[in-house]
């Protein structure tokens, strides 16, 4: 039942007299708490926080003095104390709450500064079950959400970056906090407090496997303001979870104006593609244009391996991502700086390809210190009206899967590694995707069509462009292999595949027309190999 409320109205400017201080994070505290004592602000204060101000030589209360108990059950129990409570939670100007606070000896507090027990930090470093448990903030939860409710008399700050405005405040209004300023605070709060809650939930979920949980929190911290989102009337924000994979969002960003939306959109999507390949096996680099691959190559080295993607749509490259698997050298960075380029992102560079790429300053490179794991587990969000879809990372990965050839001729070896690179791409590539590949590289790439043989045709295009364009009699796609994220529900998209020249097949299978698309296959003379398994991305 929803409790009435007794429309008291809250005052403009409260005065500061009085502040509790509980923090883990001790950025900033101790030249915080003197500003607040010379402003005349008492300070009550718990364990760690209480002793590296007492420390600084900064008068301070200890807690235990409001509740008259002392910290027990190694500091799990310090806060939870009618005293604490009561004096964040006393409306001051309810005669019945007045008398209840002074009847029981309860002083009021007037701001609270809150921020929790590191469970996100441990969470990442790997610790043990129980460590992570016991990094589960309880009190400090329960005071921050307490202060915000009542942010009609308490101001409540949980990011040590507030504090410097929360003493502008307080200086501009003579030692109190207007109510505006409190009511923000307290809607931060409550983001922080909602986030945190998140991460534990989300822990929980993930530890024990539950698949699809009653209810699903998601939280992170805003990283940056954007200009903009995919369009200048859209606003946008962008932030981070704290997930511990190595890409866009953990990414050092070594020089280049601020990204965009779009950028870090398409950014992880090349950099997820990219970690497909193994660095210790290959040299590979991606090259990204509306969040779909416009040429995908491996190499020798990374030089070799761009100028191969390079070629597959030179046209489409102007303005994309590139991704490298590997340190970015200077060979490979004077070659991507010969093309106009939004974005370089690699686990690594070096110095002398940091100098080429700093002469485009506006040019963005970020390293991330290692690859994403294509086989790791993870979940991908997607908003729709009035909901969210919830699904499992698509973490196939092409070596792991049971080819079958279903055909009458057999790849050949050198088939094989194409027919295996092009799957691997395909899976990057937004529905309906069909791959041409040869030596490794991508030739031909159709994206996002409603149908597979429009996809087949405008990749068959895009490769008959490419070579006019390097002075080629034929299109690259002639002696190709062609790889498609989906079944082929008829032959069709199969013989659009065989105009163009590919001699092999990679798909899943399981179209209930698989023996006529087998049949036509034979016919023609092509090999083609089944996955069982699916790259749908839409």
């Amino acid at each position: 039942m929803a409790v009435a409320s007794k429309k008291i109205p809250a005052p403009d400017l409260v005065p500061v007299r009085r502040a509790l201080l509980s923090v883990s994070d001790k950025t900033g505290l101790v030249d915080f708490a003197r500003a607040l004592v010379a402003a005349g602000v008492e300070l009550v204060s718990t364990g760690g926080t209480s002793k590296a101000i007492a420390q600084a030589g900064i008068p301070v209360r200890d807690v235990s003095e409001l509740t008259g108990f002392p910290e027990i059950m190694d500091g799990r129990v310090k806060t939870l104390h009618p005293s604490v409570h009561g004096a964040l939670l006393g409306i001051r100007d309810d005669a019945e709450h007045v008398d209840a606070m002074r009847a029981h000896g309860i002083e009021p507090i007037d701001l609270v500064v809150v921020n929790l027990y590191p469970f996100e930090d441990v969470r990442a470093s790997g610790a043990d079950y129980a460590s992570i448990v016991e990094n589960i903030d309880i009190g400090g939860p329960a005071m921050v959400r307490a202060s915000a409710k009542n942010h009609a008399y308490v101001a409540i700050v949980t990011d040590p970056t507030d504090y410097a405005g929360v003493l502008e405040a307080m200086q501009a209004n003579s030692g109190a906090l207007p109510l505006d300023f409190r009511k923000r605070l307290a809607a931060k709060a409550f983001a922080r407090t909602a986030a945190y809650d998140a991460g534990i939930s989300g822990w929980f979920t993930e530890t024990l496997e539950i698949e699809n949980p009653a209810w699903r929190a998601f939280g992170g911290r805003l990283d940056s303001v954007m200009r903009y989102g995919e369009n200048p009337h859209q606003r946008a924000g962008f932030y981070v979870t704290g997930e511990k994979r190595p890409g866009v969002a953990s990414a050092r960003q070594l020089q280049g104006k601020q990204l965009s939306y779009n950028n870090i959109n398409d950014t992880d999507a090349a950099f997820e593609l990219v970690g497909e390949f193994d660095p210790a096996r290959t040299a590979a680099v991606a090259i990204i244009k509306h969040a779909n691959p416009c040429g995908v190559a491996e190499g020798a080295t990374l030089k070799d391996a761009y100028l191969k993607a390079l070629a597959c749509d030179p046209v489409s490259a102007f303005g994309g991502i590139v991704a490298l698997n590997g340190l970015l050298d200077a060979e490979a960075a004077e070659e991507i700086v010969k093309t106009f380029t939004e974005v370089i992102i690699a686990p690594e560079a070096s110095e002398a390809a940091q100098a080429i790429v700093a002469a485009k300053k506006n040019l963005r490179l970020l390293v991330t210190g290692g690859l994403p794991d294509p086989r790791a587990a993870g979940m991908t969000v997607k908003s729709v009206a009035g909901g969210l879809l919830v699904q499992g990372r698509d973490n196939a990965v092409v070596d792991d899967l049971d080819l079958k050839v279903v055909t009458k001729r057999a790849p050949g070896e050198a088939e094989m590694a194409d027919l295996r690179f092009a799957f691997r791409v395909a899976k990057h590539v937004k529905s309906n995707a069909i791959v041409y590949a040869k030596d490794r590289a991508t030739v031909g790439i159709g994206a996002g069509q409603m149908s597979r043989v429009d996809s087949s045709r405008i990749a068959a295009r895009k490769a008959l462009d490419a070579a006019e364009a390097a002075g080629h009699a034929q299109p690259l796609t002639r002696g190709s292999v062609v790889a498609s994220d989906a079944f082929f529900p008829f032959a069709d998209g199969l013989l659009a595949a065989v105009e163009a020249g590919a001699t092999a097949v990679i798909q899943p299978g399981g179209s209930m027309r698989d023996d006529e698309v087998i049949a036509a296959a034979d016919e023609h003379g092509i090999a083609m190999v089944f996955t069982g398994t699916r790259h749908f991305r839409h």
